[in-house]
């Protein structure tokens, strides 16, 4: 019993972090049993990746900024203009893929530093700048195209967005096993690196998951991962994209849990003054978050146009609605400082669920964006009433600009009898990130 009330104890304390996960399982089941299993048929499970594969792209780059208490509506836009500038430099200029994806890319990067230095060193708000940059690469994908469509596409781009690793079974096994080894050798590497990081969290005597629950999670992660494995092995294999996605998710893990940059974007978010105050070089972080989110876009907008295999006037139209969505749902605060890029993917697949699902039964756009709206809200209110309750007493206006309103209980006070201390009343800040 004592584990298992440590267990629900520490549950309570991460309810922010749990919470999500347990939806994202809530919502699949719900689905499933409504579609009459169709929600889990392998074929409907590669689908749902590949559909879905640009905004969990486009959610890596929208978690960074929001972390770091900015927001970017340019995205889609961005996404359907470098689908436009592919277009033109392979179709019309015959250009080889290979020469146009970085360019692509780097095009990306200057839209980003475009905007970046508007918001990093003019101190023009991102909601401005951005909301001014979707209206500008709109118009820029209008004029790139003639408001018409380019297709096709080379087939080397098409399979960045449709195509699929080779069978090395050559089509006679029931499952695909280049997928089944890529599965079980991520399962494998993702417990060697939860025991790996509970060892080194003991050594250093930190904060640990109670053994009951650490146990519970981690065989629930490894079996989820080996039944998405069977399902895909089951169908045609691993989407291409899917590995640029799973490269994508550890090389920014890493970036925001073990660099200095990531602890700078969470102290960013976190207290702008007190990072300033620290030495943290502020614009130069939020400028490279830009050039980055703009770099992200870049790709989420060559996936989405190989998918299509074809660039499209309207391509791009409401990504950064629901790359915006994704990263709150997955638990990114409002007010910055807090989210993860795992929480951003969850919360990407929590929106893919619900848009495959929604148009499995059938239902029109109208019942959709209505669902998806009031999920966003639910959300964001779960965040607000999480943080509320984790906050205790205090004032609402010393909660919200993260002054201590009281002072600690072991201050004794020396004013004189009958006078009364001011100090004790003055506001006191929170102290600053210890510079690197």
């Amino acid at each position: 019993m004592s584990a298992l009330r440590e267990s629900l104890g520490f549950l309570t304390s991460r309810l922010r972090q749990v919470g999500i996960f347990v939806a994202l399982i809530l919502i699949v089941l719900l689905f499933q049993v409504l579609t009459n299993g169709i929600l889990l048929e392998p074929q409907n499970v590669t689908n749902l990746v590949v559909q879905n594969s640009y905004i969990l792209i486009l959610a890596i780059g929208m978690v960074m900024v929001i972390i770091a208490g900015h927001i970017d509506l340019s995205v889609g836009s961005i996404a359907g203009f470098i689908g436009a500038v592919a277009g033109v430099m392979m179709v019309h200029w015959g250009w080889a893929w290979w020469l146009a994806i970085p360019a692509c890319l780097l095009v990306g990067a200057l839209v980003g530093a475009w905007q970046g230095y508007w918001i990093a060193y003019v101190g023009i708000p991102a909601f401005i700048v951005t909301l001014a940059g979707m209206l500008i690469f709109r118009g820029l994908t209008l004029i790139t195209l003639k408001n018409q469509q380019i297709t096709p596409f080379p087939s080397e781009l098409r399979a960045l967005g449709g195509g699929f690793l080779p069978d090395i079974s050559g089509g006679t096994s029931v499952l695909e096993w280049l997928t089944v080894i890529l599965g079980v050798g991520a399962t494998v590497a993702l417990l060697i690196q939860a025991l790996k990081e509970r060892r080194i969290r003991k050594k250093f005597d930190l904060e640990n998951e109670p053994m009951a629950w650490f146990v519970t999670k981690t065989t629930f992660v490894a079996l989820l991962m080996l039944i998405i494995t069977f399902l895909l092995a089951s169908y045609r294999g691993t989407p291409i994209v899917l590995i640029v996605l799973a490269v994508l998710v550890i090389v920014y893990t890493a970036l925001m849990n073990n660099s200095v940059f990531g602890r700078h974007t969470y102290a960013i978010g976190g207290n702008l003054h007190a990072a300033e105050l620290s030495g943290v070089k502020t614009k130069a972080v939020t400028f490279r978050l830009f050039v980055n989110m703009g770099v992200l876009a870049a790709l989420a907008g060559l996936v989405f146009t190989a998918r299509l295999n074809s660039a499209q006037p309207a391509g791009g139209t409401g990504f950064e609605l629901d790359s915006i969505a994704a990263a709150f749902i997955g638990g990114a605060a409002v007010q910055g400082g807090i989210g993860t890029v795992a929480g951003a993917m969850i919360g990407g697949l929590i929106m893919g669920v619900l848009n495959n699902g929604m148009s499995i039964l059938g239902l029109g756009t109208d019942y959709q964006q209505l669902i998806k709206g009031l999920v966003l809200l639910l959300a964001v209110g779960f965040d607000i009433f999480n943080k509320n309750r984790s906050g205790g007493g205090g004032s609402t206006i010393g909660k919200r600009f993260k002054f201590r309103t009281s002072p600690p209980a072991t201050s004794e006070s020396h004013a004189p009898a009958g006078t009364k201390d001011h100090a004790k009343d003055r506001p006191v800040p929170v102290s600053a990130v210890k510079p690197e």
